[in-house]
């Protein structure tokens, strides 16, 4: 599995201060669950973050940010966001925060 590692770093330690934070590898990189929730990930040199519908529509003409698709169809909770989107701290913390902002209102995933 190839993915950033210093985007993995960078998020780790952003993450650092929540109590349920846990890293599975999936999406052809890692992601950090917050509290039994995907929320952030990491894919390629490209970051995943899980914002919610309403953030999703004010971002997708930012440049560097894409619509997550799953099976030819939008994850409607999700976006892509390239490097030059969160290359400098304040965007970087930016995305962190709509991410943290949403996971309370974002359903878990079944378990298996």
């Amino acid at each position: 599995m190839s993915y950033n590692t210093n985007l993995a770093d960078r998020i780790r330690e952003a993450l650092v201060h929540l109590p349920d934070v846990e890293e599975k590898e999936m999406f052809r990189g890692v992601c950090f669950m917050v509290n039994g929730k995907m929320c952030v990930c990491v894919s390629g040199d490209e970051m995943m973050c899980r914002i919610g519908a309403e953030a999703i529509e004010g971002v997708l003409d930012e440049n560097g940010v894409r619509q997550m698709m799953m099976r030819d169809r939008p994850a409607k909770d999700f976006v892509y966001i390239s490097e030059e989107a969160f290359l400098h701290q304040k965007d970087f913390d930016r995305w962190i925060k709509l991410a943290l902002d949403f996971n309370p209102k974002a359903k878990a995933s079944k378990k298996k």
